[in-house]
């Protein structure tokens, strides 16, 4: 064997053994859970601005800032009341006439349609996927769209988001949460898809409070959940801290080795 096969072989073997390292990153870094907090605590300066966010890494481990202090659900608890119904039929089929309801409530946020979801399921069926997402703070009235949720707690439906629903549901709920129109995917998801992420999110605003959170998956199948809560912020500012806190803890690689 000549010296320049040597060469060749030895450059594939420093390939092979490169590539599980880029596999094994974790994501977000360090420095990037840095910049997140920091830059959190920047736009708190607005009166009366709350801004709580939390994430699970690729590892599973939690991070937060604010994890545990509790916002108004708003719409953000529509991928709960999705979970909820979904748990219900377990096996069943979705009856077309339910279709009908669920792809509104989460594809344009419709609110008739979450209250006709709600009545189906009431505070139960909310309570049954708060105890199988290990959520520790959820706190029901009632209503769905006065829910008091945390970060901490939404990451935790989000990061164990296929395992809440049963295995012949789990493709219909993804494909609902990838669905969202054009209009309503901001903050998180723009920021995540810009990276390479594949993203499932739902959100939830109204006035000075804006929400959102998501299920992201990288090319190489790590998984990472990721919320953001605002409160005292107007929409386009609550839109711009979401997508803020997003682009510090993604950094501004690809996650694809």
């Amino acid at each position: 064997m000549n010296a320049s096969t040597w060469i060749r072989l030895a450059s594939c073997a420093l390939v092979l053994c490169a590539a599980p390292a880029a596999h094994s990153r974790t994501i977000p870094a360090a420095d990037g859970l840095h910049a997140a907090r920091a830059y959190a605590k920047e736009r708190e300066r607005t009166p009366g601005a709350r801004v709580s966010w939390a994430v699970i890494d690729t590892r599973g481990r939690l991070y937060a800032r604010g994890g545990a202090r509790h916002h108004r659900s708003a719409s953000q608890t529509k991928a709960m009341l999705l979970v909820a119904y979904l748990r219900r039929l377990r096996n069943r089929p979705v009856p077309p006439a339910v279709h009908r309801i669920l792809a509104p409530m989460i594809v344009v946020s419709g609110s008739r349609a979450a209250s006709r979801i709600h009545a189906l399921v009431g505070d139960a069926g909310l309570t049954d996927v708060g105890r199988a997402a290990g959520m520790r703070r959820l706190r029901l009235n009632g209503t769905w769209s006065e829910v008091e949720i945390t970060a901490a707690d939404q990451a935790r439906f989000f990061r164990r988001f296929d395992r809440l629903v049963p295995r012949r549901h789990r493709a219909y709920a993804r494909r609902l949460l990838s669905s969202v129109v054009p209009k309503q995917t901001w903050g998180i998801a723009p920021a995540a898809r810009r990276r390479g992420y594949t993203t499932f999110f739902k959100g939830g605003w109204r006035r000075r409070l804006v929400n959102q959170g998501a299920l992201l998956e990288t090319a190489d199948g790590r998984r990472m959940a990721l919320v953001v809560l605002t409160d005292g912020l107007r929409f386009g500012a609550g839109v711009r801290t979401i997508a803020g806190v997003t682009r510090r803890l993604l950094g501004a690689v690809s996650p694809r080795p």
